[in-house]
This record gives C-alpha cells, sequence and structure tokens, in this order.
C-alpha cells in the first residue's frame, strides 16, 4: 500500500493511499494535483472520503466525485474494523472521536492517516468536548507499532514544537525532530511522537513531574491526558 501527500489551502493535508491502479482520496481539497497524479501514475480514484466533516476537509468532495465518478465513503457511517478494498489489499477503519464526534483514521500498510486527531508534534482540539473519547482515541492510535508513520489534516510543526518547549524546556528530542521537519513532505512515525508530542507523552516521567509540581490530577494516564489537553 502507497500513499501520497498533497498540500492545500494554507496546511492542510488531503491523500491518495493507493494499491496497484486503485485509489482511495481523503479529504480530497487537492482536486488538480491529486487528479494530475493518478493521471500520470495510470490510477483509477474509486473512493472519496473525509476524517471528519469539517468544511475545509470536505471541500474539495463535489469536485472530486465529479471527476472520477467515484463513491462516495461517508465518513459517519463507516465502522470500526470495516476495510476499504484496494487491488486486494486493505485499508482499515478506525473510530477517532475527540475532535469532533464523527472523526475516523485510516490504516494501511505501515501508516496512519489521523486527519485531525493526532498531529505531528501535537493533537487536535476537543471540539466535541469529549475528552475521555478522545483520550481513547489517542490510545486506539499510539498503540500502533512505534514505526508507523504518521500523516495528518495539517502541517502545524513548527508551531507545535514551539509550544512543546514551552511545555518541556529541557526536551532533548524537539531540535532532531525540527531537522528532520520537510514542509514538502510532513510525517514523523510514532516514535518520534513518544519523543516530543507532550499530549501524547502523559506516561512520560518529566510530564508525570510536571503534573505534580502544578497539583494537576495524574494518578491514571487518562486524568494524566486530560490535565494536559485542560491546561496547556
Amino acid at each position: 500500500m502507497e500513499i501520497k501527500q498533497f498540500k492545500y489551502s494554507r496546511d492542510n493535508f488531503g491523500y491518495l493511499v493507493f494499491s496497484g491502479q486503485e485509489a482511495l482520496a481523503i479529504d480530497a481539497g487537492a482536486v488538480g494535483p491529486m487528479n494530475q497524479f493518478a493521471r500520470e501514475n495510470q490510477l483509477k480514484i474509486k473512493f472519496v472520503t473525509n476524517t471528519h466533516l469539517h468544511q475545509d476537509h470536505t471541500c474539495g468532495n463535489p469536485a472530486m466525485l465529479e471527476k472520477t465518478n467515484a463513491q462516495f465513503l461517508d465518513c459517519k457511517t463507516l465502522k470500526a474494523g470495516q476495510v476499504i478494498e484496494l487491488a486486494g489489499e486493505s485499508v482499515e477503519v478506525i473510530p477517532t472521536p475527540g475532535h469532533t464526534l464523527d472523526c475516523i483514521s485510516f490504516a494501511a500498510g505501515d501508516f496512519l492517516v489521523t486527519g485531525d486527531t493526532l498531529f505531528n508534534g501535537t493533537v487536535g482540539n476537543c471540539f466535541s468536548g469529549d475528552l475521555d473519547a478522545f483520550f481513547h482515541s489517542i490510545k486506539r492510535l499510539t498503540a500502533y507499532p512505534a514505526k508507523t508513520k504518521i500523516y495528518s489534516g495539517h502541517d502545524y510543526v513548527e508551531d507545535s514544537m514551539k509550544y512543546a518547549r514551552i511545555i518541556e524546556k529541557e526536551n532533548p528530542h524537539i531540535d532532531a525532530y525540527l531537522k528532520s521537519y520537510d514542509p514538502e513532505k510532513v510525517v514523523s512515525t510514532l516514535d518520534d511522537e513518544f519523543k516530543v508530542n507532550p499530549y501524547i507523552r502523559f506516561n512520560a516521567p518529566e510530564i508525570q513531574d510536571l503534573l505534580k509540581q502544578k497539583n494537576l490530577p495524574s494518578s491514571t494516564e487518562q486524568e494524566r491526558f486530560k490535565a494536559m489537553m485542560e491546561v496547556y
């Protein structure tokens, strides 16, 4: 299974996930470049879907569907464990509510497409108000192997690392993370994220100590995640 990242608007990302000659378009805001890539690589865009239904992620749907006659898969109707078949390979649907209640992520090969749930360097805002659901979504995603690549919904890397440095001033991994950042292809591994992303580092001793110093709830990992989200 392969993936191609497309930047559109100021910092949004859309993706073509493909196997053989069949492709799935996710958050297809970059309609022209996506279709050009598909033509150049003899790909048929078979399905169009979204990580969630915010307008900046769905804006390309009408044009993409018109140009490709692809089947639209409404993310609100996709279920846990459901698979999308591309030339005999599978893309798995992972419900990841938290940013919004309809958020889903996708797992294929050695990568995850995480939308606005897990970014490279941070996590999404909890617009749903359900931090418990968000916690379980983060746990679901971070349970994948350490070398799993993260492809997210926006490029927030530089601002995220500025904020990560405010939270953990002595974190020795932030400089290396920024050095490896390539705005032309924004990707990191879960291993990278566990070193620098303060919102998934709730089990790290440094974060636990920070929360204790601030007299914030820190007895369980769920308490620590919620405290980080509420305070930072």
